[in-house]
């Protein structure tokens, strides 16, 4: 599918589902019109319509959802101690700055991403053709990385992009910080490779966009991670992420802010209700935890980064 709708310039995916919303909307009219009467023709015609819609969901690509846990496909722990969290969090937090040190003016800038989204979006397929040299398994051939006609309203729901099950099409939100797109374009790639799962594809974004070339592609990569390390730190000790966010240069916390200060702006009284249904989607596709399935990414990173086969 990635083959036959990738040299499209846009969305096809998009088009389907705004066909889709046209659709419903005229078929709720006409029901209203006629008072929702005979309901044993209609009720079966729309089970009928959704089963195959639910067929197709699952022939295209949700059977990935049931796919052995990353884990143990690398065969590493999928637990931690909070020993080896902190040991990760200090050694991203060296990394960072270092890298840091390298695009940044000083050590208070935040890092300026002057890239068109074209650009983005080639230099994020370069970290995929340079990750599977060593890692065959992550060659992304047929590629559909597209910019999602839906951005705006993507914004106002708090999503980063998606991936569009029925075309396989990669849709990144374009409106959001520039320095978010190389781990959300590696991230929703990371979907197009069979890696269903959430926690999976940032751990997938995580890996392609550390080990990338282009050095603000790595910066993301590893202020990436270590957002999550911090997170989870907190939720542990919190006494203890104030000791370590004050090794991190200030300039880094300002590209966290500006992140943080988007998504404010966009905030919205419906947010929250789209969350929660994306939530029980996850729910429903094999993802018990629902969204805090992202936030398991750091157990894959502990474990990988703590496996003496692998280092930074």
């Amino acid at each position: 599918m990635r083959y036959s709708l990738g040299f499209i310039p846009f969305s096809l995916g998009d088009f389907l589902y705004a066909a889709f919303i046209i659709l419903l909307i005229f078929w709720l009219a006409r029901r209203i019109r006629q008072r929702f009467k005979s309901p044993k023709m209609w009720i079966p015609d729309a089970l009928a319509s959704l089963s195959i819609i639910y067929f197709c969901f699952h022939l295209f690509w949700g059977f990935n959802y049931y796919r052995l846990p990353l884990h143990q496909s690398l065969e590493i722990e999928n637990n931690y101690t909070t020993k080896k969290l902190i040991k990760l969090s200090e050694s991203l937090i060296e990394k960072s700055n270092e890298i840091h040190s390298k695009l940044a003016k000083n050590d208070s800038a935040k890092v300026e991403y002057d890239f068109t989204k074209k650009e983005l979006f080639d230099i994020t397929i370069e970290g995929y053709e340079h990750i599977q040299k060593e890692f065959p398994e992550l060659a992304y051939n047929g590629e559909a990385l597209k910019r999602s006609l839906f951005s705006i309203p993507l914004t106002y729901m708090g999503f980063n992009g998606y991936l569009n099950p029925l075309t396989n099409e990669a849709q990144v939100n374009t409106i959001i910080i520039p320095y978010k797109i190389p781990t959300t374009a590696s991230h929703e790639i990371g979907h197009q490779l069979g890696f269903a799962k959430e926690n999976e594809a940032n751990f997938i974004a995580c890996l392609v966009t550390m080990n990338h070339p282009n050095l603000y592609f790595r910066y993301s990569g590893y202020t990436f991670a270590l957002s999550y390390c911090l997170s989870e730190v907190y939720k542990r000790q919190p006494e203890k992420v104030k000791e370590l966010t004050a090794k991190l240069h200030p300039g880094i916390l300002k590209n966290y802010r500006e992140v943080d200060e988007f998504w404010l702006k966009h905030q919205n009284p419906f947010e929250p209700l789209f969350q929660a249904t994306y939530n029980r989607y996850l729910i429903v596709n094999n993802q018990s935890d629902g969204m805090k399935s992202y936030s398991y990414v750091v157990a894959l990173l502990v474990n990988y980064f703590d496996d003496s086969r692998n280092s930074f």
